[in-house]
């Protein structure tokens, strides 16, 4: 199996921009659901600080919201669909809020709970796990246009952390994360960005991009 070397691989993840469910802190699993004029502006204002960066591949959850804001940041190549970059299945707790979920049940946390008649942890680091491991195959840039929960997820098992660690991981609407590996330690997977929107981006805070493979 190819083992790529610190150097040859950068993981850009990005979350989707604002809707009227994030707005609202209302569970957005599947519904399928648009961006807002906000969020359409946050993913505008994103990809002028990415157009610049080579991506050997694109990838997209099939979400509406995911689609549009890969589409409104404007990267240079074609987009694939990644199913395993769908969010969470919320089940029962589609459209609810965790303040009204937390009055039924106290103690509840997605990542260490699921959902009922919705994922499960272990089906969501199951394809997470699926997604890293095809990840770590490529070489170059990679963006990832993915969502909030199952986001954090990717950035604990990136690192090696078991899913309930992602309750650390907080991602905000168009945000962006840079996954790669300690270019002193070869073998050791680091988050060399986290949760930076667009102003908060330069290309002081981003690492050099790679050239294109």
């Amino acid at each position: 199996m190819k083992t790529n070397t610190p150097n040859s691989l950068r993981v850009y993840l990005i979350r989707h921009g604002e809707t009227e469910w994030s707005l609202s802190g209302r569970h957005t699993g599947r519904t399928d659901i648009p961006l807002t004029q906000n969020g359409e502006n946050e993913a505008r204002e994103l990809g002028k600080r990415l157009r610049d960066i080579p991506f050997a591949h694109v990838l997209t959850s099939p979400l509406k919201r995911a689609l549009q804001t890969c589409e409104l940041v404007g990267l240079d190549k074609v987009p694939e669909i990644e199913t395993d970059l769908a969010e969470w299945d919320y089940g029962d707790y589609e459209g609810q809020r965790s303040v009204d979920i937390h009055k039924e049940r106290p103690d509840w946390n997605i990542y260490r709970d699921g959902c009922p008649r919705g994922e499960i942890p272990e089906q969501v680091s199951d394809r997470v796990d699926r997604l890293i491991a095809r990840l770590r195959k490529l070489d170059g840039n990679i963006a990832l246009f993915s969502h909030g929960h199952v986001g954090a997820v990717l950035a604990a098992r990136w690192i090696g952390l078991a899913v309930v660690e992602a309750q650390h991981f907080k991602l905000g609407t168009a945000s962006l994360s840079i996954f790669a590996f300690d270019p002193h330690h070869p073998g050791v997977p680091v988050i060399a960005l986290w949760n930076a929107v667009s102003h908060e981006i330069s290309t002081q805070c981003l690492p050099i991009p790679l050239a294109a493979p």
